[in-house]
């Protein structure tokens, strides 16, 4: 059993789903019931906030993880494109890509989140069904996935938002990296309920139809460091802990020989 650490206190269960070689949280919170799973000044990624150790901490990565993506969404485009960013929280990746002259479009849920974007002049989509005869030639998904109740319908619209050629990049946390098997039950990026599915690279390999064809595995290395401080802090209470970077150190360097990063991003290529 794994616990909500952030809003309920309530446990979960991780069913393995040996067909598509995820982990499954079990029960599913009713579509009514899951957005007060997210009523928290503390769920970050629906805030600007900085105060606070981990909230600074957050922010300051963000920022140069932004620089990252973009370079990154641009060079698999070989340059400048339309981009769809889906579960775009408060839009600062959609800037920081607009601000590069990309055409950018969004989808967020959440509206204290779109109401942050559209003071940064990002306005957002509620639903990705939304997107009628849209096509997009980057559709990027950073740590979003792991969110969606109706994943399969769901990988199902991304690829037909796709142009030919077009790329997708998906980035969601491993549960095979060791700072997981370190922290087990205490490890941040189970984030129950929330996450509602918990991939391998296995089971992202199965995500989608032969269309899309995986060209490129990148790890997210500053994923560890941060999970692995809030997974310290879920099992000890301590707000920081030097054992904690060295788990997230450690997990690293381990994954550079079994490739089981903390967090991957996952590109893929629409092929005609």
């Amino acid at each position: 059993m794994v616990k909500d650490f952030l809003v309920s206190g309530e446990s979960f269960a991780l069913k393995y789903d040996s067909d598509k070689e995820l982990l499954v949280t079990t029960p599913k919170p009713s579509d009514a019931s899951l957005p007060s799973y997210y009523e928290s000044e503390e769920y970050i990624s629906h805030t600007d906030k900085k105060k606070g150790w981990f909230s600074f901490l957050y922010q300051t990565v963000k920022g140069y993880s932004l620089k990252k993506k973009v370079q990154l969404i641009s060079e698999l485009n070989n340059g400048q494109g339309v981009l769809l960013d889906v579960g775009a929280g408060t839009g600062d990746f959609l800037k920081a890509a607009k601000d590069k002259n990309w055409k950018v479009s969004g989808v967020e849920v959440n509206e204290k989140a779109k109401a942050l974007a559209e003071e940064k002049g990002i306005y957002l989509n509620n639903q990705i069904t939304d997107l009628k005869d849209e096509k997009f030639d980057v559709i990027t998904l950073w740590h979003v996935l792991e969110h969606i109740p109706n994943l399969e319908e769901t990988c199902k619209k991304l690829e037909s938002l796709l142009t030919i050629n077009g790329t997708l990049l998906i980035a969601v946390p491993n549960y095979k990296s060791y700072d997981a098997t370190h922290y087990k039950q205490f490890w941040a990026a189970y984030d129950v309920p929330r996450h509602l599915w918990h991939f391998s690279q296995g089971a992202m390999k199965k995500m989608f139809s032969s269309n899309l064809k995986l060209v490129k595995t990148k790890p997210m290395i500053f994923d560890s460091f941060y999970v692995s401080l809030l997974s310290e802090k879920y099992k000890t209470k301590k707000k920081f802990s030097i054992k904690a970077l060295w788990i997230g150190f450690k997990s690293n360097l381990k994954a550079k020989r079994t490739t089981e990063y903390s967090s991957l991003i996952y590109c893929f290529k629409k092929e005609a």
